[in-house]
């Protein structure tokens, strides 16, 4: 069966580029450079994007161009005993998706609100109790299905459906397409009417004001690599399934360098809009910008519809921000999913309806248990757990095959090869020393963190469950080996 492929390079890019962009650029990014030393936090994160976002992403590029493979059928030819890593991989991107879905659905049902401001002007009672029905509940005491949060999620389901389906040039591409220019329009649009708001450069200068104190703080350099693992998509198989899809001899080398500087653009960007809004609001309450500062689903649920009731012509500025939101969250998505469906296609031969019908149907029943009563503390809980433990340990594992056990030396004159300008022997250092010796520090604290302290005043044991899960079911996926490689 001939692989499909891309119809153009700027398709790939936009892909690409929506996959890395998701709803962490928008609400955890600010956050993060604000906490990390604002201004001085640019130090360590440009340097983890050149040793390790750049390096890491011309690698995963090149070898699923080369190898025309999903992860664990790209790790099998690179080593025949490492299709496991690869399995596990798309685990994590399974576990991930199952869950991430019902955030974007809670996005759709914010956009719909965002009309009338219906959430309110208690918009903290209103997301936990009114809309996520959250009482006393824990990750493993779910309670009762909310039907209006299963609803939102089927529409976000049905959306990705339709992409993937479609196949990589006529669905995912196609909807690229039309996805990415329609957000960066709709941000540089929020930021050109926020930014001239009462207080606005305020809360966009406290982001961006230095503390240089910081950067001596080993916590600081950690949260720059983390940040760039989690926000570019790279080592749980996403970027091997959608490099795959690329032509020969085509231009790793910029491709890989587009998509990192576009998404890492795109991350300030983010910062200065939401830093906007939030200085605005600090002034028209009167209060400290660090009075309103939050991140995650408290900025984007909590924080935001707050300071939507307070800006002029709310019901055209909040459908807008809400709407950017749910592109931002569904690009990724398609691309999570995508990452599975062509896993299971590679294994077994199958057609791509015939997979996606399996994979996001159970994909589907699974991701009910986020829609009950204690939804989000489930959420919480595994979104810990597959980014601080699954995607750092797969990155890890991940790099050292490719540049200890593989010839790194190989991949650079391959790179070089079929792309416009050549890299030089500091993609070799970046990739065999700087990069895991900093994921290992990373995974090491994580776990040691998770172990001496806990999470969110948790019983864990769901978690290492789902870590325990993940490599049993790698196991098993290695155990039926591949009958031919095209």
């Amino acid at each position: 069966m001939k692989r499909e492929q891309w119809g153009s390079r700027a398709g790939f890019i936009l892909a690409a580029v929506g996959s890395a962009i998701g709803l962490g650029n928008i609400w955890r990014f600010p956050y993060m450079a604000y906490e990390n030393g604002g201004g001085a936090f640019f130090i360590p994160y440009l340097f983890a994007m050149i040793t390790a976002g750049i390096p890491f992403m011309i690698l995963e590029f090149s070898m699923g161009q080369k190898y025309k493979g999903s992860a664990p059928k790209t790790l099998t030819k690179i080593h025949e005993r490492f299709e496991w890593l690869g399995w596990f991989q798309v685990g994590v991107a399974f576990t991930i998706g199952v869950y991430y879905v019902a955030v974007v659905g809670w996005a759709i049902s914010y956009f719909v609100l965002s009309f009338n401001q219906g959430w309110g002007t208690d918009t903290n009672a209103y997301f936990f109790s009114t809309y996520l029905n959250l009482g006393d509940n824990s990750p493993t005491n779910l309670g009762s299905v909310q039907w209006q949060i299963a609803l939102v999620m089927a529409i976000a389901w049905a959306i990705t459906y339709a992409a993937i389906v479609g196949g990589v040039k006529a669905g995912i591409e196609r909807m690229s397409k039309i996805m990415m220019p329609i957000l960066f329009v709709m941000v540089l649009a929020l930021i050109a009417r926020m930014i001239v708001l009462p207080g606005a450069l305020d809360g966009v200068n406290y982001m961006f004001k230095p503390d240089f104190s910081k950067i001596w703080d080993v916590k600081v350099w950690a949260a720059a690599y983390g940040q760039i693992f989690y926000t570019l998509s790279i080592g749980f198989s996403i970027m091997l399934a959608y490099s795959s899809y690329l032509p020969e001899k085509s231009d790793v080398t910029n491709n890989a360098f587009m998509t990192v500087l576009i998404n890492c653009g795109f991350s300030i960007l983010a910062g200065i809009m939401i830093f906007s809004v939030l200085g605005y609001m600090a002034q028209v309450q009167g209060k400290a910008i660090t009075d309103v500062v939050s991140a995650g689903v408290g900025l984007a649920f909590v924080t935001l519809p707050e300071a939507i009731n307070l800006l002029p012509a709310p019901y055209i500025l909040g459908p807008v921000l809400f709407f950017a939101l749910v592109v931002a969250g569904l690009s990724s998505l398609i691309s999570i999913l995508e990452a599975v469906v062509s896993a299971i296609m590679d294994k077994f031969h199958w057609g791509r309806k015939k997979t996606a019908n399996i994979v996001l149907g159970c994909g589907f029943i699974i991701s009910m248990a986020f829609a009950t009563n204690g939804g989000l503390l489930l959420l919480d809980l595994v979104d810990h757990f597959t980014n601080n433990i699954g995607i750092i340990s797969c990155c890890l594992i991940e790099i050292l095959l490719m540049t200890w056990i593989a010839k790194i030396s190989d991949t650079r004159r391959y790179v070089n090869s079929i792309s416009d300008f050549t890299i030089s022997v500091w993609f070799d250092v970046c990739l065999r020393f700087v990069t895991p010796v900093i994921l290992a520090i990373i995974l090491v604290t994580k776990v040691h963190t998770l172990l001496t302290e806990g999470y969110g005043g948790y019983d864990l044991s769901l978690g290492w469950i789902i870590i325990f899960a993940l490599w049993i079911i790698a196991g098993f996926g290695e155990a039926y080996k591949y009958k031919e490689y095209e």
